[in-house]
């Protein structure tokens, strides 16, 4: 694909973090329209609300990309710097930004549930429109394929490997799931049974899905649980799908008391 999007003299837009601002920019729209219309919330708070949100994504993408193979940084502090701007961990980003997310919707005094189930319905806009930079950067990738629907990435600078041969297209998997994910929760929007039930929607969701994408990913960096058989994201993914379908029964059952 096209890791610089744009490149003239010395001046290049690169793909990743252009379509990262696209993204970011989609969901601070999308995220203070419903916030407004929901809640009256003021579009300034909305954008505080994603400062803390992003530097929160920031440091638990890092921290959970370092803990994938944490004796190279062990034996090799300075690859904590060097690697600071490579390598993110969804789950890593996913699970620092919900506490931060609860502190200032409580700081704010607005309602905790209902505004998790707007920012359920956020991520999969933003991380759609992030796969999109995933799949011009090869990152993220797949493993070989002979199915007509393989990609070949040939730029030198793509971070697809191997190069030249086609490669299960995961980071168009992702994109087909997430805005998947994302239409069905719009639509489930007005008719959930509780506050909570979209955001833990997501969760559960994507977490299966992304269980199911992994078996076709090939960048063997991530690393594995049990080797070859459970990858780092799949064991998290059984994890939230526990932790999750167990807080989905609560408070279904705690919505429906008397």
């Amino acid at each position: 694909m096209h890791p610089k999007l744009i490149e003239l003299g010395n001046f290049t837009i690169f793909s990743y973090g252009f379509f990262l601002v696209v993204a970011a920019v989609l969901g601070y729209f999308f995220l203070s329209t419903q916030a407004r219309r929901e809640y009256n919330i003021d579009s300034d708070k909305i954008s505080s609300l994603l400062i803390w949100i992003v530097a929160a994504s920031f440091v638990g993408g890092k921290v959970f990309f370092y803990l994938e193979n944490p004796s190279q940084y062990l034996d090799h502090p300075a690859r904590l710097y060097t690697d600071i701007g490579n390598g993110f961990v969804f789950y890593g980003s996913l699970i620092f930004s919900i506490p931060i997310t609860i502190w200032f919707v409580l700081r704010n005094g607005w309602p905790v549930w209902g505004m998790l189930d707007l920012i359920g319905m956020t991520i999969p806009i933003i991380h759609t429109v992030g796969r999109l930079g995933c799949l011009m950067v090869g990152c993220c990738h797949g493993v070989p394929t002979d199915s007509i629907l393989g990609i070949t990435f040939s730029d030198p600078l793509c971070q697809a490997e191997p190069l030249n041969t086609p490669l299960h297209p995961t980071q168009i998997y992702s994109m087909v799931m997430l805005l998947a994910i994302f239409l069905f929760l719009f639509w489930k929007k007005n008719r959930k049974a509780f506050d909570g039930q979209i955001f833990l929607l997501y969760v559960i969701l994507y977490s299966f899905g992304r269980s199911i994408i992994e078996i076709f990913r090939g960048d063997e960096t991530r690393g594995y649980v049990i080797d070859g058989i459970l990858s780092h994201s799949q064991f998290i993914s059984l994890v939230l799908i526990s932790v999750v379908v167990a807080l989905y029964v609560y408070r279904y059952r705690v919505t429906r008391k008397p």
